[in-house]
């Protein structure tokens, strides 16, 4: 499901439970035109992946590619500004050695693919241009697809209000994660786009290994049950068991 379908409610639900603490938000300007990373640091799978023959991409799964662009951004932003307020282990280890990485393939994958952000159907906003851009020059709190923007707004609300909430945004947002990234493989199948596939598989391990490295942290604070502590909200549930354990990279 992508977040746009859950915004709204997910939003909503925020603000109920921040409107007695306040609300902060977050974002810095600034353009930058650096040189994207190199791929010395991702798995086989998705360099021979970036390496292997263009496969022939729907407009719908091009869009892919810079939602989630945006969303692993997202990630990365959010832990590091929680971090800043709460220095968890969790944040700042999934922000460095995971989202990093998971930033860097995708922009690699638009590197592959798009010529011109034209291509793409879903900005909203006003466009970043980050096809070419290290990470460390990117605006941290700043997207150009609104439903990424807003998202990142209420999520920092929440997690603000303690460190407990700073790790249920951690549970909040890989479950997200994962649940764009089924349908967007699912798509990338249908369209026999194996190398998209292969590098979102690589996304999604990774949100695994997250989502447990995050419910491990709020068990050791003495929320027993961890991420499952969330359960249901709007439609959305945040306790997954079945989720593989001991894949991916954080």
């Amino acid at each position: 499901m992508k977040i746009s379908k859950v915004l709204p409610l997910f939003i909503s639900f925020i603000a109920v439970n921040v409107v007695l603490v306040g609300c902060n938000s977050a974002g810095n300007n600034g353009t930058s035109n650096s040189t994207a990373q190199s791929t010395s640091t991702l798995s086989t799978i998705v360099t021979e992946a970036l390496s292997s023959a263009n496969s022939d991409l729907t407009q719908e799964l091009k869009n892919t590619l810079s939602y989630m662009g945006n969303e692993e951004r997202l990630a990365y932003d959010v832990y590091n500004k929680l971090y800043e307020k709460y220095p968890l282990t969790q944040l700042k280890n999934i922000a460095t050695n995971g989202e990093s990485q998971h930033i860097e393939a995708v922009q690699l994958l638009v590197q592959k693919y798009i010529a011109n952000y034209s291509e793409f159907s879903n900005i909203d906003m006003v466009e970043l241009g980050y096809k070419d851009t290290n990470l460390t020059q990117m605006n941290a709190g700043t997207y150009d697809i609104s439903a990424i923007q807003n998202l990142y707004n209420a999520l920092i609300a929440k997690g603000e209000q303690s460190s407990q909430d700073a790790l249920e945004v951690g549970c909040m947002v890989e479950v997200t994660d994962i649940n764009d990234l089924d349908g967007d493989i699912t798509l990338a199948n249908q369209s026999n786009a194996t190398d998209i596939s292969a590098v979102f598989s690589f996304l999604r391990d990774g949100s695994y290994s997250h989502y447990w490295a995050f419910d491990s942290g709020l068990k050791n604070m003495g929320v027993t049950e961890g991420c499952c502590s969330l359960g249901i909200i709007n439609g959305v549930d945040y306790c997954h068991s079945e989720y593989p354990q001991s894949r991916g990279r954080q």
